[in-house]
């Protein structure tokens, strides 16, 4: 570490030499389809920060490129892809002409999630990649589902519209490890009722690894990772560009707005992004208009860097503050109107609480019961080139400060109030390549501290954590096959310090202290020190049977170590309603996956089938706590009392996709996706004493499948370009394979959902973009449905109720339209 540490500092300190020494190089050219200018495509300089996108004329160009020799690439999704190694030399302008081939898939396509750039063909292990391009055509409420409406085997739990936590394959929580631009993404994961705190507007693409990823990034992403990959400044013009994006929902009237800038000059980017959000309460035709539901949020984001011939160095920093309600789902028992809480004493309350007038289920304004969650980074991603090998460098600063109020007669003193700090690094040094093998060796990790404020629930202690592990990644091609795998050795320490509950006399609530001055004081959290070990690793191969037909295969062991809230959780999950007991003994999860793969890219057709089995030692899950009568626990009146358990379990499945594009009808195509997953709770003692109702995990999602058929017309429409229309079909399956002990969860029954939308690109008299239009319905025939996966489901006061309906439904129809104008 310390060899390590002064190679930086010497990097750092002759890298202004090297900068000055540069000799610099115009590249440029014009991208065509069958000789027709191509706009829009995407041309980079390979393992560089160098990219544009082609004008509407199909012409791109950079300038200042130090000399060097590199790999160009031009893509674009519908054709194929088209590399070049092109050596640049002090003195030459570089015109290039390139004309692309129509393809529906780009099997060239290069990913940066994971140790080095690869292509997706290369990749053993099932990627997905989602577009800008792709999210604009949806009505997106938040990050995550902008990204899980393209990928199949990908599903969230939700608690409202803007609440959604990833899940890859019947996995979530800190389990999957999402990613903002390479860091992980630290925000109290293990909370229900908050998302990821992530610009929906500031994404340029996405990447999702579905399986154990464990290799690369240690714990918390045994199934899988989302890597949000943020808007880049690309082209060469010394001028600032930007955009302006305005969006509207109907369904409960959400206003987005979000203004981008950037600006390139000599190898200097920057970019700065403005975006906020609100949102009323939402509607569907069973409840009206659910209270509880409305949220503001605001976004704002910058980077600046540059890149020479000794490497890049960037800085970035984004901060995210969200007003978020919490619903409860309380109401009349006998008119299913949603009431709201008034008394301290949820016992109390229950019979007093007055129905929510309609101008509060219809107002911008937040209630007063609501949660506050603000997430800062700041963070610095710098690559060295040295000689045939590069020094990748990250190292950042994320607080997340989270604020839960729920006390009605108090309405300025958060229940909840715990502030997160985490330092993250992350050297990957990227080796010369050697008779074809690609060696990686990394070491990345955190270290992190977490403080309750000035709170009156304390559901987790104050701790700290260190994390710290590292690993050896290698590729290598052998004719037809290539190979991936490496091996990975992971320590996490975690500890804290006896931690007591007494009376704070200045709020008349609780406050928790390390030396308690008050004899009534209550043990809270015992001290706790502990040191969780893992081994973990994969390996892989992809056979190109022909450039168009792929069989991959990939077998991959993942470690988890418990998180703060399943060993020392302690206390009321207020926007939860649950009190979480923690488990001190436990261990930490290992799974073993294995993916099998078949992708063919067809002249007419694109058809993938992706199956899977994932086995997991130490398993984790909540179970219902109940005394030695059999009688359940109850440490909170009106709230569930919980306790975290460990057992063994084992996920299967399969993904399948077929996207038909016929040659003679370029304009259609349409495209077919199927996902099954199955949850087997392999714990005997549990299965032998409540039956059926505990052989299957929770939050499994059904059998999904989607269609889509989409229209693009090539041909110009006078001042109309990129016109398109879709219609598609979401089908969701019933699900009666549940976690059904205690009434955890219950038997969903299926639906399916039609949604439609068209849009296109308005030019000027120049023929240059003056805006974009889309236009989407969403449940188009307002279809009253419940997902598995959406939490308001189980918010239910009563055992009866006069319609029949239990918990709260899922959004009713919702037409969205989106306008974008570059400047």
């Amino acid at each position: 570490m310390r060899v390590t540490l002064l190679l930086l500092i010497f990097l750092v300190a002759i890298a202004p030499v090297w900068a000055q020494s540069d000799s610099l190089v115009s590249v440029k050219g014009i991208i065509t389809t069958g000789g027709s200018p191509l706009p829009g495509a995407t041309v980079t300089l390979i393992n560089t920060q160098f990219g544009t996108a082609t004008d509407t004329t199909g012409a791109f160009q950079f300038i200042d490129v130090p000399t060097g020799t590199y790999q160009l690439s031009v893509s674009l999704i519908g054709y194929e892809s088209y590399r070049k190694t092109v050596k640049l030399t002090a003195g030459q302008v570089i015109n290039l002409s390139v004309d692309l081939r129509e393809s529906a898939r780009n099997l060239n396509e290069v990913v940066i999630t994971g140790a080095r750039a690869t292509e997706l063909r290369k990749s053993p292990v099932a990627i997905a990649v989602i577009t800008r391009k792709e999210m604009n055509l949806n009505a997106n409420t938040n990050a995550v589902d902008a990204v899980l409406k393209g990928v199949p085997g990908l599903s969230a739990v939700t608690t409202g519209p803007n609440v959604s936590k990833p899940f890859i394959r019947g996995l979530g929580y800190n389990r999957v490890l999402t990613l903002y631009n390479g860091v992980r993404q630290e925000g109290q994961q293990w909370g229900d009722e908050h998302g990821i705190e992530v610009d929906q507007y500031g994404i340029e693409r996405a990447e999702v690894v579905k399986g154990p990823a464990s290799l690369i990034y240690g714990s918390d992403a045994v199934a899988g990772v989302i890597n949000f990959i943020p808007y880049v400044p690309r082209g060469a013009e010394e001028k600032i560009n930007g955009d302006v994006v305005g969006e509207y929902h109907t369904n409960n009237r959400m206003i987005g707005t979000s203004l981008g800038l950037s600006h390139v000059k000599s190898g200097w980017k920057s970019a700065f992004r403005m975006s906020n959000k609100l949102a009323t309460a939402y509607t569907n035709p069973v409840d009206g208009r659910v209270y509880g539901t409305a949220y503001r949020e605001l976004n704002l984001s910058a980077m600046t860097g540059v890149e020479k011939r000794w490497g890049s160095s960037f800085l970035y920093a984004t901060l995210y503050d969200n007003l978020q309600e919490i619903p409860d789902g309380s109401r009349d028992s006998l008119t299913r109107r949603f009431t709201r809480q008034v008394l301290e004493s949820d016992e109390d309350d229950i019979k007093q609480r007055p129905i929510v007038p309609d101008a509060d289920l219809r107002t911008y304004r937040i209630n007063p019961l609501h949660q506050h969650i603000q997430h800062y980074r700041l963070f610095t991603r710098n690559r060295f080139i040295i000689g045939k090998s590069d020094l990748s460098v990250l190292a950042g600063f994320q607080q997340s400060v989270r604020r839960e109020y729920n006390h009605p007669t108090a309405t300025d003193q958060p229940g909840l109030y715990v502030r997160l700090n985490t330092l993250n690094y992350d050297l990957k040094y990227n080796l010369p390549i050697w008779k074809g093998v690609e060696p990686t060796l990394g070491v990345n990790g955190m270290y992190q501290t977490n403080k309750n404020l000035n709170g009156t629930d304390f559901p987790i202690p104050d701790y700290s954590l260190l994390d710290i592990g590292s690993f050896l990644f290698v590729k290598k091609t052998l004719g037809p096959v290539d190979i991936s795998g490496g091996i990975r050795y992971d320590t996490r320490l975690i500890d804290w310090a006896s931690q007591y509950v007494q009376p704070n006399l200045a709020t008349g609530f609780d406050q928790l202290v390390y030396a308690p001055a008050n004899p009534t004081a209550v043990p809270q959290f015992a001290a706790y020190r502990r040191p969780f070990t893992g081994v973990s690793g994969s390996l892989g191969a992809t056979y190109n049977i022909s450039e168009r037909l792929l069989v991959k295969a990939n077998l991959s062991r993942g470690y988890r170590a418990p998180n703060i809230t399943e060993i020392g959780s302690n206390g009321l999950d207020p926007g939860a309603r649950i009190v979480y007991l923690g488990n001190r003994n436990f261990q930490p999860e290992f799974s073993l996956q294995t993916d099998i793969g078949f992708i063919g890219y067809l002249n007419d057709m694109d058809v993938s089938v992706e199956l899977f089995n994932n086995v997991i030692d130490n398993y984790i899950y909540q179970a219902r706590l109940y005394d030695d009568a059999g009688q359940p626990v109850v440490i909170v009146p009106g709230n569930f009392t919980y306790q975290y358990q460990q057992s063994k379990a084992q996920l299967y499945g399969a993904e399948f996709s077929l996207n038909l594009h016929p040659r003679t009808s370029k304009w259609l195509t349409i495209n077919n996706s199927l996902a099954l997953i199955r949850g087997l709770n392999c714990n005997p003692r549990l299965i032998e004493q409540q039956g059926d109702a505990a052989r299957y995990l929770p939050f499994i999602p059904p059998l999904h499948g989607r269609s889509e058929v989409r229209a693009t017309f090539g041909t110009d429409k006078g001042q109309l370009t990129a016109l398109y229309a879709r219609a598609e079909l979401d089908y969701y399956g019933a699900q009666n394979r549940f976690y059904g002990v205690d009434n955890t969860e219950t038997a969903t029954p299926g639906y399916a959902l039609v949604n439609a939308g068209f849009g296109g690109t308005i030019n000027n008299r120049q023929n240059r973009p003056l805006l974009q239009l889309f236009f989407q319905v969403d449940n188009l025939f307002n279809v009253a449905y419940q997902s598995h996966l959406n939490r308001l489901k189980y918010f239910e006061y009563y055992t009866a109720s006069p319609t029949g309906r239990f918990g709260m439904y899922n959004m009713g129809r919702n037409a969205s339209v989106k306008v974008i104008v570059p400047f």
